[in-house]
């Protein structure tokens, strides 16, 4: 069900263009209570407020590759007409159910359907990342949430509190709760290192994909956010933990724990930065052969 689609070539670029840019807005009108919806998300949550940059970087993404995707045979097929049907329908299945996590991803469904009804498999090929990237911007469930935040909240704790009895620190913990002398810490949902996962994950995607051209090594760039997090997340227990007992300063509260929080995610950062100069040694190495 494929067919040469002359658009490109029986169009001039300025009604490219404008046809492009009509078929965005329309896309934008119809899907205008899904991204109401997120943007509000972006707004009120800290986990999310990244969501603001994902749109702008996938069109970053997308014209750079302007110049390849142009010499790209434009084959429609109307098999992306079916997926753009079973999208809008899930669409309002999510929408009248009001499943707000469902309902953005019927989106991205129309999007890839549309791409290929309309330029084919290739270009969906070409664009597979930005849609994936677009994944991102879209709130995790908090079923999900929940069920993966407790587990990391005791495994944060179990290793801070096993450090801190390395380092000769009385330290008893219960749970998320960590008992020190004069002091009670309790690691909450902030704490657990899933917050700055979904943030980590989203930059190491965009880090990889961007200065690294193996597919193996993006992967593996990816998704050692996750391990990053962690460890981030356990030395800013631990260094909480260490402040309280022999400083007797509380680094868990007010502004200061802002600010703390802040220079650990530089410090997750750092760690991806430095992960991605050790990958690029062997992708140099692949290149070159």
């Amino acid at each position: 069900m494929e067919h040469k689609n002359y658009i490109k070539t029986g169009l001039n670029s300025q009604h490219q263009i404008f046809f492009i840019a009509s078929l965005l807005l329309s896309f934008v009108i119809a899907f205008f209570p899904v991204w109401k919806s997120l943007v509000f998300i972006w707004f009120r949550s800290d986990d999310y407020s990244h969501g603001f940059f994902i749109v702008p970087i996938c069109l970053f993404i997308i014209w750079q590759k302007k110049g390849r995707l142009s010499k790209i045979d434009i084959r429609s097929s109307n098999y992306g007409f079916i997926l753009i049907l079973f999208s809008l329908l899930l669409y309002l299945v999510a929408y009248f159910a009001e499943i707000k996590t469902v309902a953005p991803l019927a989106m991205i469904l129309f999007l890839s359907g549309a791409i290929i009804y309309l330029f084919g498999y290739r270009i969906l090929n070409e664009l597979l990342f930005p849609l994936f990237l677009l994944l991102f911007m879209i709130p995790v469930p908090s079923q999900i949430y929940a069920v993966s935040t407790i587990p990391l909240q005791l495994f944060v704790s179990a290793v801070s509190t096993g450090l801190a009895s390395i380092m000769n620190i009385p330290v008893y913990r219960e749970g998320n709760v960590i008992h020190l002398p004069e002091h009670t810490l309790q690691i909450v949902q902030a704490c657990s290192g899933l917050r700055s996962m979904i943030s980590l994950l989203t930059i190491s995607a965009v880090f990889g994909y961007l200065t690294l051209r193996s597919n193996t090594l993006r992967a593996i760039l990816f998704f050692s956010g996750i391990p990053v997090a962690i460890i981030v997340n356990i030395i800013r227990i631990l260094t909480t933990v260490f402040a309280s007992y022999y400083f007797n300063y509380d680094l868990a509260r007010g502004s200061v724990h802002s600010i703390f929080g802040v220079v650990i995610f530089f410090l997750a950062l750092i760690i991806i930065a430095i992960t991605r100069g050790v990958l690029s040694i062997w992708d140099e190495s692949a290149t070159q052969k």
